[in-house]
Order: C-alpha cells, then structure tokens, then sequence
C-alpha cells in the first residue's frame, strides 16, 4: 500500500509538472514559433538584470577600457537598431568583460550580452564582434534561456516524481537510483540545444548585413574558435554555445541561401 502511494504521488507531481509547461505556450513575435516558456520578457528583463553583477563578477568584472566597451556598445546597439530586435520589448546593453584569458560571449535573457576580452582580442575586424554579438542579440529574441527555465522546472518536476518513484525506504539501494535521475535532469538544461544554436546563427545572418556588417564574418569567428579550441585551454564559448557540428558549413549554406545573387557591396567585413 505504501508503494503504491509512493507511485500515486510521483503521477500527481508528473502531470504538474507536464500540465504548465504543455499549456504556457507564447508566440515569438520575432521568429515566429510558437514557444513553452512561462515568464513575460519583462520578467526576462528582470531576471537578466538582476543575475548581470553577479555574472560578470566571475569573469573579474566590467573591463577597465572604457573606449573599448564603448565600442562593443556601440556595435551591439547598431544591430540593435536596424534589425527586429530594436522591435523586440528587450532592453539591449553589452559589456566588456575583464577576463584576459577566457574566450567566451553570452547572453542573459532580457538583453544583458556579455563578451570577454580573451574572445575580443582574438577577433581581427568590426563585423567579427558584429558577428558575434548578433549571434548572441539571437539567443535573446529567439528566447532561449526562457525555453531552457521552462524546460528546467519541466524535468525538475519529472525527476523529483522520478525520486519518489523510484525511492523505498524499506531498499537503500533505490536512492541512487533516484539520485541518478536527478542529476541527469540537470544536465539535460546545461546547455542551449543543437536548434538553438543554429536558430541563433541564421539570426545573425539576417541581423549582420541589416547593419552594415558582412555576415562572413561570422565563418571567421568560428575558424577562430576552432583554432583556439585545438590548444591546452580550449575556449569556454564551445562549452556554453556547443558546436552543432559543421557549423561553417550552415552558416555558408544560410548566406547563400539568403542571398543567392551575392552579398549587397560595402558590408562592413
């Protein structure tokens, strides 16, 4: 009888779990897709407001150079502004992390967009930061952080009914079974998803060119990362963004695809 109350409530924690996230549905107004997320952008704003200090404080804070975290301003809000994510409710800022040494860009929901100057130094032109910077402006409006929040409370809910499931007093050997549940619940939400990253980058090949930035730029980038990914540090940005795999070639095959009669001349490379 116990057992079968232990399963009883795992069901009821299952379908609370399952009900939320199936039933909060919001379509993108950016892209379009109609998407599980459960929080308003200005929830995101504020979420990503309040994580940003904390944030940026793990990379050794905001850099010192200030002309140089003006440029990344001003790069970023040029993106901004010519593209539907100046339409977008999410209020934009970017920032020059301290962070010599780490290579790596993210994003905050609401639009608080972070690279470090371990990324920053090793990219060579204007539309390479562009590049960037868009790719992650994407994550933002594609709302990929509060897909992943959603999906999170989704398997937390699953994993913790899992828990009670699978767990019998009576059998100590059960709890690592319910421990092991657990901690694959929380590596399924480490990370954005192949679409994600793949949404985020043909963002970035429609963002790109509206402000005035060759969108190959961003073939450049990965080269870059690529590169830097064969030494003994590899860069923390393949961790956070993983490699959806022939990367270049997508983003080459969305150019072209975009563009068949070729790029508009003057692009910013």
């Amino acid at each position: 009888m116990r057992g079968n109350l232990r399963y009883i409530i795992a069901l009821v924690m299952a379908a609370f779990a399952f009900i939320p996230y199936y039933c909060n549905t919001q379509k993108n107004e950016v892209t379009g897709e109609v998407q599980h997320v459960d929080m308003s952008a200005d929830q995101e704003i504020a979420l990503g407001l309040q994580a940003a200090p904390e944030m940026a404080q793990q990379y050794g804070g905001i850099h010192p150079d200030q002309k140089a975290g003006a440029a990344v301003e001003r790069i970023g809000q040029e993106i901004v502004r010519s593209t539907k994510a100046g339409q977008s409710p999410y209020k934009f800022q970017f920032h020059l992390l301290a962070d010599e040494n780490t290579i790596n860009a993210f994003a905050l929901p609401g639009g608080q967009v972070f690279i470090t100057a371990g990324l920053l130094k090793n990219l060579k032109t204007e539309g390479q930061v562009a590049g960037v910077l868009a790719h992650e402006i994407g994550h933002v409006v594609g709302r990929h952080s509060a897909e992943q929040i959603a999906k999170s409370r989704l398997t937390s809910g699953l994993t913790g009914a899992a828990a009670i499931g699978l767990y019998d007093p009576e059998r100590p050997g059960t709890a690592a079974s319910a421990a092991a549940a657990a901690m694959v619940g929380k590596l399924l939400t480490l990370r954005y998803g192949r679409e994600d990253e793949l949404e985020a980058d043909r963002l970035a090949v429609d963002f790109t060119p509206a402000a005035g930035y060759d969108p190959r730029s961003m073939i450049q980038v990965m080269e870059v990362l690529q590169q830097a990914n064969q030494g003994s540090n590899p860069p923390e940005f393949l961790s956070t963004h993983p490699n959806p795999g022939n990367r270049i070639q997508e983003l080459q095959q969305e150019i072209n695809t975009d563009y068949p009669q070729g790029l508009p001349a003057n692009l910013k490379p």
